[in-house]
């Protein structure tokens, strides 16, 4: 499923989309599979899977956690395929990763193999939209979308090229820093909802780990929330993990409806 086609979906029901994020291969491939499925069955509408790297720069303690986990495992971009494709929701697949391991498989393979696999969104944290040329070209020619990520300190001129080459949705980084649960919703985030004029949904992340704060997100103009670390700190405990994240999933889902 296209991404495009879940917000025009959700749109019609007057409901936000809620999207989970989940470390490919933590703790395996296939337990992460079934995580996916809770996730869905809970009410996530866009899944997004990460692909784990040595050195996750824009990621926090607990999905750094996550990815040496995983990467101790076995997980690998060609595992990570082969899992991905394996995957039968019906919800929009996101590969969340870094520059380095799409420049060392190829642009064009890269997004190939992700449109095989039934990926069809690419986040890059690490890949400015100056040099990004060569992989907005390949998912083009394979109908994947390159999502782009804005920040609180993104210049208007820097947000308007990110916004240019975005497509399925815009990734707004809600406050500076890394990946990771927070108490509250920075103010910062508000601000930079009010700024960005687009068609494009406007998906926020970094720091939401419970309804109050998603709801609080949707009321100031998000049409997505997204969140990862409240679903790693579940994987990492082990404990009834898919009966918990498909839980979090529904306590979260009730506030973007």
């Amino acid at each position: 499923m296209r991404i495009a086609d879940k917000f025009a979906e959700l749109k019609e029901k007057n409901e936000k989309a809620l999207i989970a994020y989940v470390c490919a291969g933590d703790p395996s491939a296939e337990a992460t599979k079934e995580i996916v499925h809770a996730l869905v069955k809970g009410g996530a509408d866009i899944v997004e899977l990460g692909l784990p790297f040595s050195d996750p720069v824009a990621d926090g303690p607990t999905i750094q956690a996550a990815s040496t986990r995983a990467l101790e495992a076995g997980m690998n971009p060609d595992i990570y395929f082969e899992m991905a494709a394996s995957i039968k929701e019906n919800v929009p697949l996101v590969c969340m990763t870094y520059y380095n391991l799409i420049y060392k498989r190829g642009n064009e393979k890269f997004a190939k193999d992700c449109a095989e696999a039934g990926i069809t969104g690419i986040i890059v944290p690490d890949l400015p939209a100056e040099e990004a040329d060569e992989l907005h070209v390949a998912c083009k020619n394979n109908g994947v979308d390159l999502i782009f990520l804005i920040t609180p300190v993104t210049t208007g001129k820097r947000m308007e090229k990110n916004l240019e080459k975005t497509s399925g949705f815009v990734y707004i980084v809600s406050r500076l820093g890394v990946t990771g649960e927070r108490v509250d919703v920075a103010e910062s985030t508000k601000n930079i909802l009010a700024r960005i004029d687009t068609e494009v949904p406007k998906a926020v992340g970094f720091g939401i780990s419970n309804g109050q704060q998603a709801a609080e997100v949707i009321k100031a103009g998000a049409d997505a929330v997204i969140v990862g670390s409240a679903f790693v700190s579940i994987i990492a405990s082990g404990e009834n993990v898919n009966e918990r994240v498909e839980k979090l999933a529904s306590e979260l889902k009730i506030s973007c409806r």
